[in-house]
């Protein structure tokens, strides 16, 4: 039972950290100055980590309740920041930080319970 929780919890963690990646490349796509092409390319490179993160959280969704599941999904939101923050190098105020802590804290709850 407790390595079938850490499993759906790494499925989870896998599903929003690919989440996450969708938006960065999108947003990185769509600050290129480049070609449409690497527009292009970039979106549909998030695309493909959308899609898969979908996959990977239907495949836990059939295993696990929704209110569990969808309470881990908060993690996306943190790595959407970091993302923001570390590779676009965007302004992040610390209000937002303190946001992202306290969500932490809730992912963390609800992941225990």
């Amino acid at each position: 039972m407790a390595n079938e929780r850490i499993e759906n919890l790494g499925f989870l963690f896998v599903s929003t950290l690919l989440a996450a990646s969708g938006q960065l490349l999108f947003k990185y796509g769509l600050n290129s100055t480049a070609a449409i092409s690497t527009l292009v390319f970039w979106v549909g490179i998030g695309l493909a980590a959308y899609v898969l993160s979908t996959l990977i959280y239907l495949f836990v969704l059939s295993r696990v309740h929704l209110s569990w599941a969808y309470g881990i999904g908060g993690l996306s939101y943190i790595f959407a920041v970091v993302f923001a923050n570390f590779v676009l190098m965007e302004n992040v105020p610390v209000v937002r930080w303190i946001g992202v802590g306290i969500i932490f804290v809730g992912v963390a709850l609800i992941g225990l319970s």
